[in-house]
């Protein structure tokens, strides 16, 4: 993860606090059914990421762009998982680790800030990687998977999730609008929507093998519907109005000119 985006996951704490579940997992959930809360669905998702790396306890997992720690405290807490996460943003890192302590977890989780590109994993040390929402902010994809799989011991699991343009085409008529532009720049600092092909050519580039291709699109639009409801409620915070206007950007595009898809990756040979 670049750290331009520092600008963004690096804001007060009390922001995130107020709009995202008590785990503050800043991705999509999976949703059941329409009395789903949001935290049952960020829960959800965990278990389900779990279900496809195919944890069985006690592995070894690398979460690049671990935000708030969400997965790595879930992951050690179900799975006694040994997990470590990385993401260029100090506080998010001091919370991971105050969340440890209090949950008796210190043993099993762990977190740098460091930058994607500066880091450097011991390969073949790892039973599965995960980067939900993360690979957007990544600029150099065929490096970062190639990191990624000479991190992974033979028959580990990748599981990447992210928001893709639609197509090379829409990708192309959408790329420089205003919105796009705004969301690029003004929230995130860099970011760079791909369509699904990229990450699949990419990751078959890489050497891995594709397992599965899931399309959580409409939980994704619910998960924001609940983040919008959440930070309308929260008030004027310092900003919530930027924050607000880029959910509202994102829920407008799924479907038309976005997707949000899961890829799950494998160290086969």
């Amino acid at each position: 993860m670049s750290t331009a985006t520092n600008q963004h996951y690096d804001l007060d704490p009390d922001l995130f606090a107020r709009f995202l579940d008590p785990l503050r997992k800043y991705s999509a959930g999976l949703f059941d059914s329409g009395a789903t809360t949001l935290e049952q669905a960020q829960r959800r998702k965990l278990s389900f990421v779990a279900g496809q790396l195919r944890l069985l306890g006690g592995e070894r997992i690398l979460d690049i762009g671990c935000g708030w720690g969400a997965l790595l405290l879930f992951m050690a807490r179900e799975y006694g998982c040994r997990a470590h996460g990385i993401s260029p943003a100090p506080r998010q890192h001091d919370y991971i680790a105050g969340r440890a302590a209090e949950l008796g977890l210190t043993a099993l989780v762990t977190s740098e800030a460091v930058a994607v590109e500066d880091y450097e994993p011991e390969p073949a040390a790892f039973d599965a990687i995960t980067m939900l929402g993360s690979v957007v902010h990544m600029p150099d994809l065929p490096g970062v998977l190639a990191k990624a799989r000479r991190a992974l011991r033979r028959g580990g699991r990748l599981y990447l999730s992210e928001s893709c343009f639609r197509s090379e085409a829409v990708r192309r008529a959408c790329d420089d609008r205003p919105g796009t532009e705004f969301v690029r720049h003004g929230v995130f600092g860099s970011g760079d929507l791909r369509p699904l092909s990229e990450l699949v050519a990419g990751a078959e580039s890489a050497g891995f093998s594709i397992r599965a291709v899931h399309d959580l699109t409409g939980d994704y639009r619910r998960t924001i519907d609940c983040w919008i409801a959440n930070l309308r409620a929260a008030g004027d915070l310092p900003g919530a109005a930027d924050l607000l206007r880029y959910l509202e950007i994102a829920n407008a595009g799924w479907g038309y000119t976005t997707k949000h898809y899961a890829l799950v990756c494998a160290k086969a040979r």
